[in-house]
């Protein structure tokens, strides 16, 4: 299991590509160096560590006031339904309590709805409110 989550503070592009690539974020790991720089300017990134193995993370970017937007949520699969993706927004809900406003987007995948629901999310639609994208 894993035993610690810290700052991911050192890019290593071999080990964020492997992750990147296992959950299948090919828009991603097609342009290896725009996601470095994506990297480089997000507000807070934590990666889930077994012993030295990077086998999850959470990035954020945002302003850490009055929003903070979940970029990235990924684990390894061999490591899901352990309770890392909830170390991981755990860990990004208690640096920010003060912020109002945390959010993401996710897919349609069966269960991502439900995991986002037990960490205390709703859906736009449910608060009156409505996303928009531009791609």
């Amino acid at each position: 299991m894993i035993t610690e989550i810290k700052e991911y503070a050192v890019y290593h592009e071999d080990e964020i590509l492997e992750l990147y690539a296992s959950v299948g974020w090919t828009a991603y790991t097609d342009e290896p160096e725009i996601l470095r720089k994506g990297f480089e300017h997000s507000m807070l990134t934590l990666g889930a560590y077994e012993g030295e193995k990077l086998v999850g993370l959470i990035r954020t970017v945002g302003d850490g006031y009055t929003i903070v937007f979940i970029q990235d949520l990924l684990v390894l699969p061999a490591y899901q339904r352990k309770g890392i993706g909830a170390a991981l927004m755990q860990s990004v809900l208690a640096r920010f309590p003060h912020v109002r406003q945390i959010e993401l987007a996710a897919d349609t995948a069966q269960g991502t709805a439900a995991f986002y629901r037990s960490q205390g999310f709703q859906e736009m639609s449910e608060i009156g409110c409505c996303a928009f994208m531009r791609t």
